[in-house]
């Protein structure tokens, strides 16, 4: 179980990086889905408290008044009943959840300042030439204001369909447009605004209601928003909206509802419990499966329906995700087959059923061998790969998965792509002998951009075995497993190549299919393990026998502010402590910002007698 808890917390922060990047692989829904299936196997997660990053490299950052949260989700009636029934609100405010791009108008004394992306929560990126050429923004507002509204910047379906057709969706083209260096476009958004926060009091609104008509006073275009009595009338106005949703003019995703009462403590939550995104089903309809196209990446191989067109949630849809093998053989799918399409959050539509098989239909073709090295490909129902760990494509994901384990920036695909087809880079320790001259050659980029990207290469110098190992690609091994072998006792690379089988999988958390993952992985590739070693560029931080932290454990739950997760474990580990992901007995702290949440780490903490700790007691803690 923990392997796959694992797997899913990977996953998951790869799809967040790549949705708040404009870079979607996978629908809203399955997205959805990866979060559900980690909540029914680690009801507890630190991922639950954490919220996706948008942040763009190349803009300046700038802190948001108050944390922008993300918010749980119902995605029918019962569940939202049952959230209704938990939070038993005396009345509800209901908005248009509108599918933009979050953002933050500050104001101080009634001036407008700057305009601030979500980025990771507390910090975003600084957009204020843009959004204010956007219609919606008040430059500034008669009653001296300090502080913050929060809003959406939202492109029409009208404005998609004159001036930017190519784009995916609205959303996507305008968050691009929104991070632009010279603002080419923004005039032609909107900003919709739903809630305000003034700096200087909490009770400067007396309820919702008072904070709705204030900003409509003061002439924000607000979202739309009812008040209504009780959740029946709140499922009944839901329907109304879905029946209205295909002749609007915005996209929206659902509904956003939360009491009249303003609770203060609630909304500076990660994922605020008095608040919910009821959420629409998906768009879709109905159309012929033409033909199928595998997607390679990496070594896995994907099906991709290619249908007629057919149009959904107003654009026209000609390619469908078929997931994998044992999706097209559960559903009964073949070429020809009328097929119901569904597009969940307006990214990549999935087949979800057949409808029906006319005469003429012909069975799908599963490649059989890899298109790039020529090895016959292994099927195991949910996944099509090619198993040579000498694959061109295998060995290429290979050296990308090393840049992103070690959070190396400025390669980017176009110059890790020109480096590895050159022959310059084949390898990961090949990275390890370029110089400056070699990335303008490739890139041509400036030498000053040539020192950045070398610069932060070489920056990561000294590895935890975990994230070195991790850093090569193990099929299903990511470095919070191979860290509990770690703390088992297989400290150095060469305990870790000479365990058995039977060694590993007695360690907690690691099985016998995982075990065998790890050593027939590490076997494979320590040569390769040894050639990065040899460029004197990387070491392993040696197993810290006497460290400072010896015998002492701390996990962690909530966003931390002055350092990332990774920093604060590397920091323990460093001083010979432990990082555990739970609350167990015999824990030594617990670390959070939010020392009175009832979140379900606190009280477990609370109730075992755990010391819990505050970000800034555990950096004064390790310092000392």
């Amino acid at each position: 179980m923990n392997d796959k808890i694992r797997q899913l917390e990977t996953e998951i922060r790869r799809h967040q990086k790549l949705y708040y990047n404009d870079e979607p692989e996978i629908s809203d829904e399955q997205f959805d889905r990866l979060w559900d299936e980690l909540r029914g196997l680690d009801p507890n997660n630190s991922l639950f408290s954490e919220i996706g990053v948008d942040e763009s490299p190349n803009l300046a950052k700038r802190r948001h008044v108050m944390p922008m949260n993300s918010q749980d989700k119902a995605s029918n009636p019962e569940a939202f009943l049952v959230w209704a029934r938990k939070v038993a609100h005396a009345q509800y405010v209901v908005q248009y959840k509108l599918d933009g791009a979050s953002i933050e108008l500050q104001y101080d004394a009634g001036r407008f300042l700057y305009a601030v992306t979500r980025g990771d929560g507390k910090v975003g990126d600084d957009v204020t030439s843009n959004v204010a050429k956007m219609s919606g923004v008040r430059p500034t507002i008669e009653t001296g204001f300090s502080g913050g509204v929060r809003g959406e910047v939202m492109m029409s379906r009208t404005v998609h369909r004159e001036h930017y057709p190519e784009k995916a969706n609205c959303r996507n083209a305008a968050n691009g447009i929104m991070k632009r260096k010279d603002g080419v476009g923004a005039e032609l958004l909107d900003v919709y605004v739903y809630d305000a926060w003034h700096t200087g009091a909490d009770s400067y609104f007396a309820d919702e209601r008072e904070k709705i008509g204030w900003l409509d006073r003061e002439g924000f275009t607000v979202v739309p928003t009812v008040f209504l009595a009780n959740p029946d009338e709140v499922i009944a106005y839901r329907d109304r909206v879905l029946a209205e949703r295909a002749d609007l003019d915005l996209d929206i995703d659902g509904l956003v509802v939360k009491g009249v009462a303003i609770d203060i403590d609630d909304m500076q939550r990660a994922r605020p419990e008095k608040q919910i995104a009821f959420k629409f089903s998906p768009e879709e309809g109905v159309t012929r499966l033409a033909a199928v196209e595998w997607s390679e990446s990496g070594h896995l191989y994907t099906p991709i329906g290619i249908l007629d067109p057919v149009r959904l949630a107003g654009t026209t849809v000609r390619r469908a995700n078929l997931v994998h093998r044992a999706h097209i053989v559960e559903l009964g799918i073949q070429i020809g087959s009328l097929v119901r399409v569904t597009k969940r959050g307006e990214i990549i539509p999935k087949i979800e059923q057949l409808v029906e098989n006319p005469p003429g239909t012909t069975p799908i073709e599963l490649p059989t061998t890899c298109g790039t090295c020529g090895t016959t490909l292994v099927d195991d129902d949910t996944r099509l790969f090619c198993p040579n760990i000498a694959c061109p494509k295998r060995a290429y994901h290979r050296i990308r998965k090393w840049l992103d384990v070690n959070g190396v920036r400025d390669f980017g695909d176009v110059l890790l792509g020109r480096l590895f087809e050159s022959g310059r880079v084949q390898e990961i320790a090949d990275l390890y002998s370029l110089t400056e001259s070699d990335i303008v050659a490739f890139e041509r980029m400036g030498e000053a951009i040539a020192k950045k990207a070398l610069a932060n290469l070489f920056a990561a110098n000294e590895l935890p075995l975990a994230r070195f190992i991790a850093g090569f690609d193990i099929e299903g091994i990511g470095e919070k497993v191979l860290e509990k072998a770690v703390a088992a006792g297989y400290d150095t690379l060469e305990k870790l190549a000479e365990a058995t089988r039977d060694d590993l999988s007695k360690v907690d958390g690691i099985g016998e299919t995982t075990a065998d993952a790890i050593l027939t992985g590490v076997s494979l590739l320590r040569d390769e393990m040894s050639r990065v070693l040899e460029t004197g560029r990387i070491s392993i931080t040696p197993p810290n026998t006497d460290g400072p932290l010896l015998g002492v454990s701390f996990c962690f739950t909530g966003p931390l502010e002055s350092i990332t997760r990774a920093a604060a474990e590397d920091r323990i580990v460093s001083r010979g402590g432990t990082v555990k992901s739970s609350v167990v007995r015999g824990l030594g702290y617990l670390v959070t910002n939010d020392p009175d949440s009832g979140s379900a780490k606190n009280r477990k903490a609370r109730d075992l007698g755990i010391p819990i700790i505050s970000e800034q007691e555990f950096l004064e803690f390790i310092k000392n």
